[in-house]
């Protein structure tokens, strides 16, 4: 299943996932739809908030995070995924937006080759 390109609503049992700074501002972009729409807290970036789930893509002084840290943070969403099945995860174009980097790049480096 696909993510649905503009998330207006959430069934009960969805969960929105977006790119997020470490500090949790939530103030642009996916992050702050998250926050106004879906109860993201704001100072929580990474990790459960709300109906969603924070995935930084940039740090604390609001710059990009190398994919490789990226795909950590991604490790640790697959593993709260895998923990909560009854769950529907609606993943956004994480740091492909105001991070910057390409949806191509992302997958193949965040997503590639893990048990999804």
């Amino acid at each position: 299943m696909h993510t649905p390109e503009n998330i207006a609503v959430l069934e009960p049992n969805q969960i929105f996932v977006f790119g997020s700074n470490k500090t949790g501002r939530h103030g642009a972009g996916a992050a702050l739809l998250a926050r106004n729409k879906f109860g993201a807290v704001y100072g929580v970036g990474e990790g459960p908030t709300g109906r969603c789930y924070a995935i930084p893509t940039k740090d604390e002084h609001l710059r990009t995070l190398p994919l490789s840290e990226i795909s950590q943070s991604v490790d640790r969403f697959l593993i709260y995924a895998r923990a909560n099945p009854s769950l529907q995860f609606l993943v956004t174009k994480i740091g492909a937006g105001l991070a910057g980097y390409s949806c191509e790049e992302v997958r193949d480096s965040c997503f590639k080759n893990k048990d999804i």
